[in-house]
């Protein structure tokens, strides 16, 4: 498979009401809920840990992710461009996973904990600083059921 087609970029900001104001008067950008979370996540190395996220998409494709920065994190801004990741969607996540550290683009850190392919996401560090996250195609039609939408009033 190849991943050909994005669905969103991943954004991190300091401030999200503000970066969602600032889209909003650009382009025009409607906002899906914001998430408040802490996700259970593990490294290349098996190291485990729990981290805190702050999170929210555009409603219209391609997605804007933006997320708050979170020192101590992958979730940081940078010297370079505080454009984080690209995301796709993957119907065979572990071996896209695999091929993409087989190509000198090596996992960084995935969703879940324990052993074995990641749990729903992975994301992979190129040398350029940019990520690639794979998402796990199950979670296509809950995203766009609830991520993707606008809250209602």
């Amino acid at each position: 498979m190849s991943l050909r087609q994005y669905f969103h970029i991943g954004i991190i900001v300091p401030d999200l009401v503000a970066a969602r104001a600032r889209f909003t008067e650009l382009l025009g950008s409607e906002w899906g809920p914001v998430l408040d979370y802490e996700i259970e996540v593990r490294d290349a190395d098996g190291h485990e840990a729990v981290l805190p996220n702050r999170m929210c998409y555009s409603t219209q494709p391609p997605h804007i992710e933006l997320i708050v920065e979170s020192p101590g994190t992958p979730w940081v801004c940078n010297e370079h461009s505080n454009i984080h990741h690209i995301g796709f969607f993957s119907g065979t996540l572990g071996t896209d996973s695999g091929r993409l550290d087989a190509a000198g683009c090596p996992l960084e850190i995935m969703g879940g904990h324990g052993t074995g392919r990641p749990d729903g996401w992975a994301y992979h560090r190129d040398l350029l600083g940019v990520r690639v996250e794979l998402v796990d195609e199950a979670l296509r039609v809950p995203m766009e059921e609830y991520l993707f939408r606008p809250p209602s009033d």
